[in-house]
């Protein structure tokens, strides 16, 4: 077993994990961090999307001793502690940017840290941001759309068709 201490949104966390334990088994499992969601175990989906350092990750191909001392951002971070949704959050439900739900907290972190890096992407360069986080049910279309409306701008009328 090897001791792991990191700071978890904004919460110092300690833990004693196997080495081979996953990152996304350690959120979920060891802190009951449930919304980062395990969807293919091979980085496809990006359904596990969580921040490290601030950048993008998907935790289940990333060991949870690698995370040792760093600041980790899961979904349950994202609002505010009064329960408030953040501006993406708010814009995925105002838009329907959800079905099922299964890929909606990667999608969100994936968001986060694209209007991060440019508050005003293209719809083309939120479709390519999107590239590695998989939702089979919505067709995406709302989800660019949410993440237009979070970055305060709305999608193209012929897109939006």
């Amino acid at each position: 077993m090897m001791k792991l201490s990191l700071r978890v949104n904004g919460r110092d966390v300690t833990g004693d994990v196997e080495g081979r334990t996953l990152l996304v088994d350690f959120l979920r499992n060891d802190l009951r961090l449930t919304g980062t969601h395990v969807g293919c175990d091979t980085s496809q989906c990006g359904a596990c999307t969580v921040h490290v350092d601030g950048k993008l990750v998907k935790s289940c191909t990333m060991f949870a001793v690698e995370a040792d001392g760093a600041e980790v951002a899961t979904i349950e971070g994202a609002a505010a502690p009064d329960g408030t949704l953040s501006v993406i959050q708010q814009a995925f439900q105002d838009h329907h940017g959800l079905q099922c739900g299964y890929c909606t907290p990667g999608m969100v972190m994936t968001a986060a840290s694209l209007l991060r890096e440019n508050p005003k992407p293209t719809e083309h360069e939120v479709r390519q941001y999107l590239e590695g986080n998989i939702c089979r049910c919505t067709g995406y279309h709302n989800i660019v759309k949410a993440i237009m409306a979070a970055s305060g701008q709305e999608m193209p009328a012929m897109a939006a068709e």
